[in-house]
Protein backbone atom coordinates (compact mmCIF):
# COMPACT_ATOMS: atom_id res chain seq x y z
CA UNK A 1 0.00 0.00 0.00
CA UNK A 2 2.69 2.26 0.81
CA UNK A 3 3.95 2.10 -3.03
CA UNK A 4 0.89 2.98 -4.40
CA UNK A 5 0.69 6.40 -1.66
CA UNK A 6 4.08 7.25 -3.51
CA UNK A 7 2.60 6.85 -6.66
CA UNK A 8 0.23 9.32 -6.08
CA UNK A 9 2.38 11.76 -4.10
CA UNK A 10 4.40 11.51 -7.42
CA UNK A 11 1.91 12.16 -9.55
CA UNK A 12 0.23 15.10 -7.94
CA UNK A 13 3.79 16.57 -8.25
CA UNK A 14 4.13 16.31 -11.50
CA UNK A 15 0.65 17.88 -12.00
CA UNK A 16 1.60 20.98 -10.04
CA UNK A 17 4.50 21.67 -12.12
CA UNK A 18 2.87 20.95 -15.43
CA UNK A 19 0.06 23.21 -14.20
CA UNK A 20 2.98 25.89 -12.70
CA UNK A 21 4.87 25.22 -16.41
CA UNK A 22 1.48 26.42 -18.30
CA UNK A 23 1.24 29.32 -16.44
CA UNK A 24 -2.27 28.52 -14.74
CA UNK A 25 -3.47 29.02 -10.87
CA UNK A 26 -5.12 26.11 -9.25
CA UNK A 27 -8.32 27.77 -9.72
CA UNK A 28 -7.92 28.90 -13.41
CA UNK A 29 -6.96 25.19 -14.21
CA UNK A 30 -9.71 23.66 -12.39
CA UNK A 31 -12.31 25.62 -13.78
CA UNK A 32 -10.56 25.05 -17.68
CA UNK A 33 -11.05 21.55 -16.55
CA UNK A 34 -14.56 21.72 -15.05
CA UNK A 35 -13.03 20.39 -11.92
CA UNK A 36 -13.45 21.89 -8.10
CA UNK A 37 -10.13 23.73 -6.73
CA UNK A 38 -9.82 21.55 -3.72
CA UNK A 39 -9.97 18.61 -5.63
CA UNK A 40 -6.83 19.79 -7.87
CA UNK A 41 -5.54 20.46 -4.48
CA UNK A 42 -6.05 17.55 -3.39
CA UNK A 43 -4.65 15.43 -6.40
CA UNK A 44 -1.61 18.01 -6.09
CA UNK A 45 -1.28 17.02 -2.23
CA UNK A 46 -1.52 13.49 -2.99
CA UNK A 47 -4.20 13.03 -1.13
CA UNK A 48 -6.73 12.13 -3.75
CA UNK A 49 -6.83 9.75 -6.32
CA UNK A 50 -8.31 10.40 -9.16
CA UNK A 51 -10.14 8.05 -11.74
CA UNK A 52 -8.57 7.82 -15.38
CA UNK A 53 -11.64 9.97 -16.47
CA UNK A 54 -10.47 12.40 -14.22
CA UNK A 55 -6.63 11.97 -15.47
CA UNK A 56 -8.02 12.20 -18.80
CA UNK A 57 -9.75 15.80 -18.32
CA UNK A 58 -6.21 17.06 -16.47
CA UNK A 59 -4.03 15.86 -19.68
CA UNK A 60 -6.55 17.45 -21.71
CA UNK A 61 -7.13 20.80 -19.65
CA UNK A 62 -2.94 20.84 -20.14
CA UNK A 63 -2.92 20.27 -23.52
CA UNK A 64 -0.73 17.67 -23.65
CA UNK A 65 -0.67 13.44 -23.83
CA UNK A 66 -2.07 11.31 -21.53
CA UNK A 67 1.18 9.52 -21.49
CA UNK A 68 3.20 12.87 -20.24
CA UNK A 69 1.64 13.42 -16.93
CA UNK A 70 3.51 9.83 -16.00
CA UNK A 71 6.65 11.00 -16.94
CA UNK A 72 8.45 11.22 -13.51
Amino acid sequence: MKKSKEITVLFGQRVKALRLQAGLSQEAFADKCGLDRTYISGIERGVRNPTLEVIGVIADGLEIDFKTLFNF
